[in-house]
């Protein structure tokens, strides 16, 4: 059975972990969220919590009349995809290292953009209108779009990834995580700004300035939700894009140059926000680093790039607003971990995966992260598994 914990704040916390295994700073940022006026009858909390900018990574919580810039986070739409393929996996793993190579080529990396602009890019939905900005406020100057333009189908740093993995049944399939880029950092940082603008007077009154937020019926409150929704699709077309490269290669590498076969596509987002029905009320549900989970969604949960990982299907739990984890958590900081491990135990905890081993990815080493079994086995209420898949080869941002 899972662990539910609860706080008792001004509305309920309730945390599918035990209290002592979470950080004493993530749970003052729980009761700070809990404390907000405009959060509905509870806020629900995921097994892989830790803390993250103004509220947990890991929080879900649903508001009326307002939204938190912050707490939806500076990636907005950042989220996973993965695809089932038809490929054998007995050739993809001999090519490892070509494919890996091939998908650096195809994908830029880091804080590299794409030379330039390719059709499929071009012919995305979401640059129709005028001057190429539908939906998004005048806080998208035309140098971000233009900047955009030439990020969409980039992997972006940090934790983002490309792999190819192995399920129980020997099925190859490719899984990716990103978000939206340089425009959602962007964007989110300068909406996060309006709203600690707007609330000026009262902001030394916030247990965190980061918990500022917009009201519903202003200007300001319109805004981001335009850009928060532009982003979201943005996120969503990076991720499909990047996938449609990554099959091209492997088209080119192991399967004489026909197409790949897709069995099964999920793309879904972790920091978002949408607006749903709850409780018999219409609210709306930010998701920081949680996927949505009803009943029958599917979803992807991630280790890390020497673990397993999960894709899931919805429980539809109403307790946790229909959510699940977005991964296995960090369980320390990037400091500590490049204080704590070695290159050595990095190839030890990499071993058999295709994948950078230098001092550069020492700080996404698997031991930085929770066991993803037991972050699996908190949340038994909330997914059920429908593969399980480890990595033979992963390229980091």
């Amino acid at each position: 059975m899972p662990v539910l914990s609860v706080l008792e704040e001004r509305v309920p916390v309730q945390l599918w972990t035990p209290l002592d295994q979470v950080e004493p700073d993530a749970l003052i940022q729980l009761r700070n969220v809990a404390a907000l006026p405009f959060v509905f009858h509870h806020v629900a909390v995921m097994p892989d919590v830790h803390v993250g900018i103004g509220a947990t990574i890991g929080t879900v919580m649903a508001t009326r009349g307002a939204v938190v810039p912050s707490v939806v986070g500076v990636d907005i739409g950042c989220g996973m995809m993965a695809v089932k393929t038809n490929l054998p996996a007995p050739v993809v793993q001999d090519a490892a290292r070509d494919i890996r190579q091939g998908i650096e080529e195809a994908i830029p990396l880091g804080f590299f953009s794409n030379r330039q602009v390719t059709p499929s890019v071009d012919a995305w939905e979401g640059w129709k209108g005028g001057k190429g900005r539908p939906g998004l406020s005048a806080l998208a100057d035309d140098e971000l779009i233009a900047k955009a333009r030439y990020q969409l189908g980039s992997l972006g740093g940090g934790n983002h990834f490309i792999e190819v993995c192995l399920d129980e049944e020997n099925s190859v399939w490719v899984m990716l995580h990103s978000g939206s880029r340089h425009i959602g950092n962007a964007l989110a940082n300068r909406h996060i700004s309006r709203a600690k603008g707007q609330l000026r007077e009262r902001l030394e009154k916030l247990p965190d300035p980061d918990l500022a937020w917009l009201t519903e019926g202003t200007p300001e409150f319109q805004d981001y939700m335009n850009d928060l929704h532009w982003c979201q699709a943005y996120a969503k077309e990076n991720r499909e894009e990047m996938m449609r490269r990554v099959l091209a290669v492997l088209a080119r590498q192991v399967n004489q140059g026909n197409p790949v076969e897709c069995r099964l596509a999920v793309n879904c987002h972790h920091n978002y926000a949408q607006e749903e029905e709850h409780f018999g009320r219409k609210v709306l549900v930010t998701r920081k680093g949680a996927v949505r989970a009803g009943r029958g969604d599917w979803g992807i949960i991630p280790g890390s790039m020497g673990a397993k990982s999960f894709i899931v299907r919805g429980l539809g739990n109403p307790q946790s607003f229909c959510s699940c984890s977005h991964g296995a958590g960090r369980r320390m900081s990037r400091t500590q971990a490049r204080k704590q491990f070695s290159v050595e135990d990095l190839r030890d905890q990499t071993d058999g995966v295709e994948c950078r081993k230098d001092k550069h990815v020492l700080d996404e080493i698997p031991g930085a992260y929770k066991d993803i079994d037991q972050v699996m086995a908190n949340q038994v209420d909330l997914v059920e598994v429908a593969a399980q898949l480890r990595q033979i080869l992963c390229v980091k941002g």
